[in-house]
């Protein structure tokens, strides 16, 4: 399996869990570290392999940066303008180069696996047993379409091929249903 991991997630539908997912990264080894990646991870949709990949010198007094997904290989523009503060508070007088979210031992980006860990223990912490990597990217796409009901473009940043595959990855569909099903009865 490598540095995959497979996770069956949800998205944080709440500001209240997110609020808690903040406070208990908090309480980690390194917080502003992980709250970071979190904050990047809700404000971007940024696959956790791509986010890892994220360098100083990219990110640094940008309002965007352009990358290119390591799963799709396709070219993206990443909006950091809500998160901007974030960075560079951050970053303070560190090193204008390196990796964003480098591993404390190696220097290289850390694991998806290590943030897998790191997310799944601050879940535990708040009682979520269906918090993962991919939360990040569920909820940013959640609350996206929370706010704006605009299914083609969050489907477009996404990369994905249909409304129906982002509506089921973000949880939408369920939600449809559960609320369809929540006053029927025969």
């Amino acid at each position: 399996m490598g540095d995959q991991v497979v996770e069956n997630v949800e998205p944080l539908r709440s500001t209240a869990e997110i609020q808690n997912m903040r406070e208990a990264l908090n309480q980690t080894t390194y917080p502003k570290r992980n709250n970071l990646l979190f904050s990047l991870g809700i404000n971007t949709g940024l696959r956790i392999g791509d986010l890892l990949q994220l360098r100083i010198e990219d990110v640094k007094g940008r309002s965007s940066v352009k990358i290119q997904e390591g799963k799709t290989s396709k070219s993206r523009l990443v909006h950091l303008d809500a998160v901007m503060a974030d960075i560079a508070e951050y970053l303070g007088d560190q090193p204008n180069e390196g990796y964003l979210f480098a591993s404390q031992r190696t220097g290289k980006p850390m694991s998806t696996v290590q943030a897998y860990r790191i997310l799944k223990a601050a879940g535990e912490k708040c009682g979520y047993d269906y918090v993962g990597t991919h939360t990040m990217r569920k909820t940013f796409g959640y609350h996206y379409f929370q706010q704006t009901k605009d299914i083609v473009t969050l489907m477009v940043i996404f990369n994905h091929s249909s409304q129906n595959i982002t509506k089921r990855y973000i949880g939408i569909e369920e939600d449809d249903i559960k609320n369809s099903l929540k006053d029927f009865r025969l």
